[in-house]
């Protein structure tokens, strides 16, 4: 079971999970507070608990995970703290929300040979994973050896997911992209805007029809998180395929892009945690809303930096966000 620190300074918490270490003295920011350069033309909407936000066709949405040094989530942070870049212009944030929302998830399973020793383990962290669902999330299970295939479509029951997973042995070679795209393809008919998949995997491919420049481009074009739990065997394991080498950069190439990443495990028993702690993180993400300056409709890629006003006293903090988002293209 996951256990949770609280550090508060001011209405700023940091989230953890157990430390095998005690963090250092945090030392405080002195820094003068940057010059804001972006005129507050429009009122910001912050979102509060059991209020939406109404679709609009206009209004670019970010997801914002926000951690201290230590790796630990950062709650509690308001609209001002953040900025937000596209194509490295300034843009306004007009609604600001971080509230724990209802989520269509993916869980993309590894039943391939190289995962005959990890499939055990594999199956507890998804569980785990499990158990941080609320009633309104939905998912869906895709496995894959040398062939992806949809395990289980989308279902809020969590005992029927848990129950294909049990049917199912590691054999075979590894279709890794594969079983991403049908992913991504099955996330179409999502019912939840906040969308995102979790792959459980050693991160090789060598069976796949698809290529990485094929599952990049979907990556970018989807409007989906993509987090990873990378079950790699230590550096110096003498049976590893060049596959199995490649897959911490592959799963870290994909995920990225879409501000998820991976959590790399080499010890079997650090994986419910693991498991445990994605769950944590999609239920503390900040969304940030904004409406292009730039309305071209011309379907180009637009870059997205997010930045951070932190308030003082808090130690250097890391943000995760999608790199970016093509435009509509009429």
């Amino acid at each position: 079971m996951l256990l949770l620190a609280c550090l508060v300074t001011s209405r700023v918490a940091i989230l953890a999970a157990p430390q095998s270490q005690s963090p250092a003295d945090e030392n405080k920011q002195n820094e003068n507070k940057p010059k804001d350069d972006v005129k507050k033309n429009t009122p910001g909407q912050v979102l509060k608990p059991g209020h939406s936000l109404k679709m609009d066709v206009d209004l670019a949405l970010v997801n914002v995970t926000v951690t201290d040094p230590y790796n630990r989530l950062v709650t509690g942070l308001e609209m001002e703290n953040f900025r937000v870049f596209e194509d490295n212009s300034e843009q306004e944030v007009v609604t600001f929300s971080a509230e724990d929302v209802p989520i269509s998830i993916g869980v993309i399973f590894d039943f391939s040979g190289s995962m005959a020793n990890k499939v055990g383990k594999a199956r507890e962290a998804a569980v785990q994973f499990f158990k941080t669902a609320n009633p309104q999330d939905e998912f869906f299970l895709v496995s894959f050896n040398e062939r992806a295939e949809l395990t289980s479509a989308f279902t809020n029951s969590v005992e029927d997911l848990q129950s294909s997973l049990m049917l199912t042995s590691a054999k075979g070679r590894t279709a890794l992209l594969d079983a991403i795209y049908l992913g991504l393809s099955q996330m179409r008919g999502a019912h939840n805007g906040k969308r995102a998949l979790l792959i459980l995997s050693d991160g090789g491919d060598n069976h796949s029809r698809y290529n990485e420049s094929d599952i990049k481009r979907l990556v970018k074009e989807a409007d989906t998180q993509l987090y990873a739990v990378g079950i790699f065997d230590a550096l110096g394991y003498r049976n590893r395929t060049p596959e199995e080498l490649n897959g911490p950069s592959l799963l870290s190439e994909i995920t990225e892009m879409t501000g998820g990443r991976v959590f790399a495990v080499e010890k079997l028993e650090e994986l419910p945690d693991i498991a445990s702690k994605i769950g944590m993180e999609l239920r503390n993400q900040y969304v940030l809303g904004y409406r292009p300056s730039n309305k071209a409709h011309d379907a180009r890629w637009r870059k997205i930096k997010i930045k951070l006003r932190a308030p003082r006293g808090l130690p250097p903090l890391n943000v995760f966000a999608k790199t970016g988002y093509y435009a509509p293209s009429h």
